[in-house]
């Protein structure tokens, strides 16, 4: 149940009658109906109220659930005297309180600000009667402006002020407004809306003991939100928590007979010499040893810290004066990936600009290969998704501020998707960042990253345990 459900069913006790015992000394209802009627009509010998027409006899049909036998179903307008407020233009309404402007102003939504007069003095209920919050209960005290948006419960000093306004809450007003682009409640159509009255005396405990139990229920409030936004985070929390263990080699255990990173790690610069030697990659500076005191936690004896520029390839796009401008653009062709293309996981192609076959020829570095993966260099730093190829889009073209991630071993695809997006690659990629009015990331400083190495057949044990776990994680979240 939350805090409100709880609030609802307190109220929803109260208004028939199960709150508080009856007690046959505080006398009836009847009683005190009486003396209500009785002082409406010296008010309206005396000149101080308008007499109205009679409102119309209550039928059996119209009771919405039984009552004590010592209480009575009458009509709101029968009880209490329903005046709106007087019009105020919002240049004399100020937000702070002043010496001069001291007095607090009631609209249709509640308080509105301060004003320098008042028009109502006293303890009263209001109701708002205009606006989205329609039917909204508050309580004035003292020197107070009413505006003509806010309707003043006036109870001849015969019912208790409280028990009122909660009793009109527990009615929920705002079912009887107008449906229009500005709600609104008639007072012609409140005074006939029924009301529970209980004898006097009790009211006044059916308020204390709502007052009893309101703080339980702000304690309970803070209880439940806390839970609330435990139960929010904990699909995402318990996904970051589960890649971490997997990037540490905590998620699924070691097999000596699944080698080393290291002979992997030797595959790959072997494969790079080869690329260098054919002539299809250029001989790049050697990147720094990784220290023990660099590296950020504890990995697997068959695990291998290394730099990712030292396991990939990087290809920036082509910058040439050939770059694409808009006349180049076509309805189809080659996609030309802007950071808008960027999906959580892969390349999208709904709304992808194309160039055409021509002018992607004329190009040089920027092309995509399958499963390639692309980085954003500008705004959304580190943002990573994959190029994923399909019948009609063998390629692509990077814009200028997206560089190419390409494994030499397509095999560590999976792997290296879900350390990109993991916490500990976030906060890597955070250190790398320069820039302020526009954040950038420099690819040779992406390069530099430290990654923890599995060997090839971990890796993919990962993998596999990984996406099981992060489709109950989905769950979850639903």
């Amino acid at each position: 149940m939350t805090p409100q459900e709880l609030k609802n069913s307190i109220l929803q006790l109260a208004i028939q009658g199960k709150l508080v015992e009856q007690r046959p000394e505080e006398g009836t209802a009847q009683e005190l109906y009486a003396q209500i009627q009785a002082e409406k009509q010296r008010l309206i010998k005396e000149g101080k109220l308008k007499k109205e027409k009679p409102l119309p006899e209550i039928t059996e049909n119209e009771k919405p659930f039984d009552i004590p036998d010592e209480w009575m179903w009458v009509r709101i307008g029968q009880i209490f005297n329903l005046q709106a407020g007087k019009n105020i233009t919002a240049t004399d309404i100020y937000d702070e309180p002043s010496e001069k402007h001291k007095y607090l102003c009631y609209g249709g939504n509640g308080v509105r600000g301060y004003v320098s007069r008042f028009n109502r003095e006293g303890n009263f209920a209001l109701i708002g009667r205009q606006g989205a919050l329609c039917g909204n209960i508050n309580i004035a005290n003292g020197q107070f402006y009413a505006t003509e948006h806010a309707v003043v419960v006036d109870h001849y000093n015969l019912t208790d002020v409280l028990w009122g306004g909660w009793f009109l809450k527990a009615l929920n007003l705002n079912q009887y407004a107008t449906a229009t682009a500005q709600p609104g409640l008639a007072v012609s159509n409140i005074i006939k809306v029924l009301i529970p009255l209980p004898p006097l005396a009790e009211q006044k405990r059916i308020v204390a003991k709502i007052e009893e139990l309101l703080p339980l229920v702000d304690r309970y409030e803070q209880a439940w939100t806390k839970l609330e936004n435990f139960n929010r985070r904990f699909p995402e929390d318990m996904k970051k928590s589960i890649l971490q263990q997997a990037i540490q080699g905590k998620l699924v255990e070691q097999r000596p007979e699944e080698g080393t990173a290291q002979e992997l790690y030797a595959q790959i610069q072997a494969e790079k010499q080869r690329l260098i030697q054919s002539g299809k990659l250029k001989k790049e500076k050697p990147l720094p040893e990784i220290t023990e005191d660099e590296k950020p936690f504890e990995i697997p004896e068959g695990w291998m810290w290394v730099n990712l520029g030292s396991v990939v390839l990087f290809e920036n796009g082509d910058r040439s004066n050939k770059y694409p401008v808009e006349k180049d653009y076509t309805n189809f062709g080659i996609p030309f990936f802007g950071a808008k293309d960027m999906g959580k996981t892969y390349m999208q192609f709904d709304n992808v600009r194309y160039i055409s076959k021509n002018k992607f020829e004329e190009l040089g570095n920027g092309k995509l290969h399958n499963q390639d993966f692309v980085c954003l260099l500008r705004g959304s730093v580190g943002k990573v998704a994959i190029f994923k190829a399909d019948t009609k889009h063998q390629t692509g073209f990077i814009c200028a501020q997206m560089v190419i991630i390409r494994c030499i071993n397509l095999k560590m695809v999976n792997y290296l998707q879900h350390l990109f997006g993991t916490e500990y690659y976030a906060r890597a990629i955070a250190k790398k960042i320069t820039g302020t009015a526009v954040r950038q990331l420099p690819a040779k400083e992406l390069a530099k990253i430290f990654i923890p190495l599995p060997p090839l057949a971990e890796q993919k044990r990962i993998v596999e345990k990984l996406e099981e776990l992060l489709a109950m994680c989905e769950r979850l979240k639903k």
